[in-house]
């Protein structure tokens, strides 16, 4: 279970020849254009690495750089930027970015700094990890206390989020977008998998890690 890679740029032809490379290394791609529709995909997916150029229309880079960081989210950022001064490397390090590639730029180099962000944010095993609670993004094993813990689907979902996102709150909106893709279901079926979630994580274990609060969303915590 790899998670998909977000490609960021205004120019067709990089973000043709970054996905087409990007995918023959086996990453599934999505891509924006400028940077409102960059930070609605951050707002309703979670990925793997954001591949994110500063000059974007709309809202640059930098912009979506720190706004990211601000609520929390930790998803790794390498930023392409067309400006090699030192003062915007900075700035761009400054705002929350784990690396930076200046145009232009080798495909391969590009792919060895994904993989290089991959590893550090994830692991070599793809392992999500919060107290004595992991799941393996691969095989999709959730283990607790050296117990396998068995989830369906949508309870899945909902933990590897948590745990993506941890120690930061996840919304309603949020969760209802990667599950429903932001349709709301009948009936309450959120709080019934959150519900299901915490039977499954919590009730057997002497410590609570999943956290509500009420009228924002759920977190998961050490």
């Amino acid at each position: 279970m790899r998670l998909p890679i977000l490609v960021v740029d205004d120019n067709e032809d990089i973000v043709y020849n970054v996905r087409e490379y990007l995918q023959m290394q086996g990453h599934t791609v999505e891509t924006a254009t400028n940077g409102l529709e960059a930070m609605r995909r951050l707002s309703e997916n979670t990925y793997g690495v954001c591949l994110l150029d500063i000059g974007l229309p709309h809202l640059d880079g930098l912009q979506i750089c720190k706004k990211l960081r601000e609520n929390s989210d930790k998803t790794p950022i390498l930023m392409l930027t067309a400006r090699d001064s030192i003062d915007d490397r900075v700035k761009g390090l400054e705002y929350g970015a784990d690396d930076y590639l200046v145009k232009p730029f080798a495909l391969r180099e590009l792919g060895a700094r994904v993989d290089a962000l991959l590893r550090r944010a994830y692991g070599d095993e793809d392992i999500l990890k919060v107290d004595d609670l992991t799941m393996n993004l691969r095989t999709g094993k959730v283990i607790r206390a050296d117990k396998v813990i068995h989830l369906n689907p949508t309870c899945m979902t909902i933990l590897k989020e948590l745990m993506l996102k941890t120690p930061a709150i996840v919304n309603r909106s949020r969760l209802h977008a990667i599950i429903w893709q932001g349709s709301i279901p009948d009936s309450d079926s959120l709080r019934a998998n959150i519900y299901l979630l915490r039977q499954a994580v919590d009730r057997p274990f002497t410590k609570k890690l999943i956290k509500t609060h009420p009228g924002i969303g759920w977190s998961i915590e050490d």
